[in-house]
């Protein structure tokens, strides 16, 4: 019987993560996507991936039968579930902006430096410590933004406003006490009637692009559900399966593949500043990482 349980341990954390593999990956060829939902615009796509994931966990949550679970949840649940759907809206939708506006490689900024942002938020808001060389990481990170600010010639918002959203989201994840499919189920429906209203609105007003740009187009914005929530699933079967310091770890699939489809793909240039901020950057995360894996 222990060989069983090991074996069956064994096949859990290897599903764990093909699943976080599969999850951070499809993340990563985001870029390929969203540029394909235009002509419509960062909001209304961000609307359409509200509604549609609604529809998307509906189905889920009609099929495993469990209902009842969301409705049971507690004020302070619903609290913070709104408080993490508002952070995931702000970050979907400056995503969006970014990849159709041409800076996908300062989206993977944003991406690359969200981790060391979750450890500044743990340390202020949980009183979580950090090792020297840590300390010396977020330090370095830092200085980095300070390059990469001189690089592109303005202060990197995006990526800043993309790393702190979702840092943010993290945290009211942390602290939320529920099935991540009840959570992201929740998430979804507590925006949902904005995003649907919004949605109307820009169908009344002849802006929205859902019905006036043929079958195919509206297909693609439909599935803009689909393709926001099997990646998220696929995260929470691997959060639960395998270590945190795992899933950090695959997370910089993530920020790699976006970079460089940014410079392969879109055609994106950076210059000896930007690489020295980018080189700094990783230098942070691997300092960092080490850091977390030397015996205290």
């Amino acid at each position: 019987m222990g060989d069983g349980r090991v074996g069956t341990s064994d096949r859990s954390v290897a599903g764990g993560m093909a699943a976080g593999v599969a999850a951070y990956t499809l993340w990563g060829f985001f870029p390929a996507f969203f540029p394909l939902l235009e002509p419509a615009g960062a909001v209304e796509i961000v609307g359409h991936r509200i509604v549609w994931s609604l529809v998307v966990m509906g189905i889920v949550l009609t099929v495993l039968r469990r209902w009842r679970e969301l409705w049971s949840l507690d004020r302070v649940s619903w609290t913070r579930i709104s408080g993490a759907a508002l952070f995931i809206t702000a970050n979907w939708g400056v995503y969006v902006y970014a990849v159709n506006s041409g800076r996908v490689t300062e989206a993977a900024l944003g991406y690359t430096i969200n981790p060391l942002v979750s450890v500044v938020l743990g340390v202020l808001l949980f009183r979580e410590r950090l090792t020297r060389p840590q300390a010396l990481a977020v330090g370095l990170a830092v200085v980095a933004v300070g390059v990469l600010t001189l690089g592109y010639g303005h202060f990197p918002s995006l990526s800043v406003v993309l790393a702190l959203s979702f840092g943010m989201y993290g945290v009211l994840k942390k602290t939320l006490r529920v099935d991540p499919v009840i959570g992201m189920t929740g998430e979804v429906l507590v925006i949902a009637p904005l995003a649907l209203a919004l949605l109307v609105w820009l169908g009344v007003s002849g802006v929205g692009t859902f019905t006036g740009h043929g079958p195919g187009h509206s297909v693609l914005l439909a599935t803009a559900g689909l393709v926001t929530v099997v990646p998220l699933l696929l995260f929470a079967v691997a959060a639960q399966r395998i270590p945190l310091a795992t899933v950090g770890m695959l997370q910089y699939i993530v920020p790699v593949l976006q970079m460089a489809w940014g410079l392969l793909v879109v055609g994106e240039r950076l210059d000896a500043v930007q690489w020295t901020g980018f080189g700094l950057i990783w230098v942070a995360v691997i300092v960092f990482t080490l850091a977390g894996r030397s015996p205290r």
